[in-house]
């Protein structure tokens, strides 16, 4: 078999990255693991998430990948630079994806990032924003009841429309006019985000920008797979809860996901 495409995330929210890879390298195959055992990484040091992400990627590395996307805004911000230097495996994050679309995007030079605590907290975006120009000003607000809303499939509801209205009403009187959704899980409230914000706020979805990224950096290393001939084979991991994977990526992924099998992480 074609060598895969390693993805992992926090838990579900990484299959908004894998659903944007399955549409612009449609024949690559995805090996995707979710650490649903110990979500949410939002809230953990950042010991504790360099620690968890070098397990996924050992475990990943058992599959013979030939290329990772940590598909995990918060694992991004904190362990990406670690797993870069520790393993010799072409390894990115969706963090500058974001960040270079967000740059081209602006006119007002206004960005808004909303994300997880502990993005937020990390400064990546605002760093990765400010080294593309240092002219750009950057607002952050972290939006922590927005993972469990997608979820519980709040996608299109009064409680969540209440919620982006207390989140976001600042972004709003800063005027900016780009807006990172910077955490995997918020593509999926994108509607009801650019409803709140209006038609002039580019909403970014480091999704996408990380699989356009990831497609160039396999053809630059002459690693793209472009065999029409061969169909592209998925596997699905997690760490616990096989039945509300399934369920959610039915709902996210354009191909069923016809069976996940469950990994003891902590052993890798």
């Amino acid at each position: 078999m074609e060598q895969a495409i390693g993805v992992f995330d926090s838990g579900v929210g990484g299959l908004t990255v894998a659903r944007e890879i399955m549409r612009q390298l449609p024949y690559e195959s995805l090996i995707y693991f979710g650490d649903t055992a110990r979500v949410p990484y939002g809230n953990k040091s950042a010991e504790t998430v360099i620690r968890f992400s070098k397990q996924i990627v050992r475990f990943l590395m058992t599959k013979n990948v030939k290329a990772i996307v940590v598909a995990c805004n918060t694992a991004s911000a904190l362990a990406l630079s670690s797993l870069q230097e520790e393993f010799d495996v072409p390894i990115i994050g969706v963090i500058e994806p974001g960040a270079v679309a967000a740059v081209k995007s602006t006119v007002s030079k206004n960005i808004g990032v909303i994300a997880t605590e502990a993005t937020v907290k990390s400064g990546s975006y605002n760093k990765c924003l400010r080294i593309l120009d240092p002219k750009i000003t950057v607002v952050s607000k972290a939006c922590p009841l927005f993972v469990p809303l997608v979820e519980e499939g709040l996608l299109e509801d009064r409680i969540t429309d209440d919620v982006i209205q207390r989140y976001l009403h600042e972004l709003k009187d800063y005027q900016v006019d780009a807006l990172i959704l910077g955490c995997t899980h918020y593509p999926l409230l994108r509607n009801a985000i650019g409803r709140y914000m209006g038609e002039e706020v580019k909403l970014v979805n480091p999704a996408y920008e990380t699989a356009k990224a990831l497609k160039a950096l396999l053809y630059e290393r002459s690693m793209l797979n472009e065999d029409t001939s061969v169909s592209p084979h998925h596997a699905y991991f997690v760490s616990d809860g096989v039945d509300n994977f399934i369920k959610f990526a039915d709902n996210v992924l354009p191909a069923d996901v016809k069976m996940t099998s469950l990994v003891n992480i902590e052993s890798y």
